[in-house]
């Protein structure tokens, strides 16, 4: 069971290096004289129907709506695979990461609204610091200390994949449309048939994935974001094990950097570090630069300290303030979230996930990296 924990880090690590690769390639995109067909191809329609479903979306909207689920799907059968077997199924293993998601939760959103409502800006937007990007946070980590203890690795994917999922349901929530009761219901009741087949040991995988298509089909038409489709839960842990090992591959190197591709890009022109300085790009980078590693560095210390979890074996302090920095790298899926807010997220926004994510990335790998001693 460890291997398959293991597998899932590495997946993770080297998907972290193609991102920044997407992202370079959009904004690079959106500011040469290439910027018209880019954004051409994002805005381009797509339609899709079938029987009475008929929905027509952008390339962008699609990567949005329909990737993106399975993204959360994936995210949701981790965290499920650790509270069963993995690192979080001991409840002594499950104190640590729990309260370090917990204050990566609490503090980025604090530090968003004193900074946003303290200058007369408004408390949207509070949520795009609670995210972190695992795979850019585990390749950044993997190239500041390829040798660090393991137990690093998963503390950081654990906060992870609780902090996106909990980010995830608030956003989802708070920016809900007019909710069609019907189509609710009707999310409800598949979702409930699903849980009926997962006890079919031997039911056809071809069920599963259906089922999903009509949860997600369902939930969509209900004004709900669609990715609440994919943070649902599987049956038996083979089943669990075979989703994973089958979707992640995909989903790290194919489906996250296609949405950052059509999330992340810009334009450079007309566009000055003064505009960073207003209330919400600013909030952002210091939720994320600041309040996110302050967060869960604090309640991993206080946790500590109180006797209520044990610092991993194997790990200074140091590193576990680098760890802390790194959860801050919210990237991808801060810019799902701020995505999810009502009209077109501003460049500034997206300027500012970008360097807060950079910071973060930078100040992990200083501190993760061993000190050199000078030589005598």
């Amino acid at each position: 069971m460890r291997r398959l924990t293991l597998a899932y880090l590495r997946t993770e690590s080297g998907a972290g290096l193609v991102l920044p690769v997407a992202a370079v390639a959009a904004i690079s995109l959106a500011t040469s004289g290439y910027a018209a067909p880019y954004r051409e191809f994002l805005a381009m329609p797509i339609a899709a129907r079938l029987g009475d479903f008929a929905e027509t979306m952008s390339v962008a909207g699609w990567a949005r709506a329909l990737l993106m689920p399975v993204f959360f799907l994936v995210l949701g059968m981790a965290l499920k695979f650790e509270l069963l077997r993995g690192e979080l199924s001991n409840p002594r293993r499950l104190a640590l990461p729990a309260l370090a998601a917990l204050g990566g939760l609490v503090a980025p959103a604090a530090v968003f609204l004193a900074a946003s409502l303290g200058r007369g800006g408004g408390a949207h937007g509070w949520t795009i610091g609670c995210a972190t990007d695992g795979a850019a946070a585990l390749a950044a980590l993997t190239l500041a200390g390829p040798k660090l203890s393991q137990a690093l690795r998963v503390l950081l994917i654990c906060v992870a994949l609780i902090d996106n999922l909990a980010a995830m349901l608030v956003t989802a929530a708070l920016n809900a449309a007019a909710v069609e009761a019907p189509m609710l219901v009707g999310a409800l009741v598949a979702l409930a048939a699903l849980a009926l087949v997962s006890r079919w040991r031997r039911a056809p995988f071809l069920f599963y994935a259906l089922g999903f298509l009509v949860v997600w089909g369902f939930t969509l038409k209900s004004g709900l974001d669609p990715a609440l489709a994919g943070a649902r839960r599987l049956g038996q842990e083979s089943m669990l094990k075979y989703f994973m090992d089958s979707l992640h591959p995909y989903v790290a190197f194919a489906v996250l950097p296609f949405f950052v591709f059509t999330a992340a890009g810009f334009s450079l022109h007309h566009f000055h570090l003064r505009d960073l300085a207003a209330p919400a790009p600013t909030a952002v980078m210091l939720a994320l630069a600041l309040g996110k590693p302050l967060g869960v560095f604090g309640a991993c210390a206080a946790a500590i300290s109180l006797k209520a979890a044990r610092r991993p074996t194997g790990t200074t302090w140091r590193e576990l303030l680098g760890v802390a920095a790194l959860c801050g790298v919210g990237f991808t899926v801060s810019y799902f979230i701020a995505d999810a807010g009502p009209g077109q997220t501003p460049a500034t926004i997206r300027a500012a996930i970008l360097i807060g994510s950079a910071f973060a990335a930078t100040a992990g790998e200083w501190l993760l990296t061993p000190p050199r001693r000078a030589a005598i």
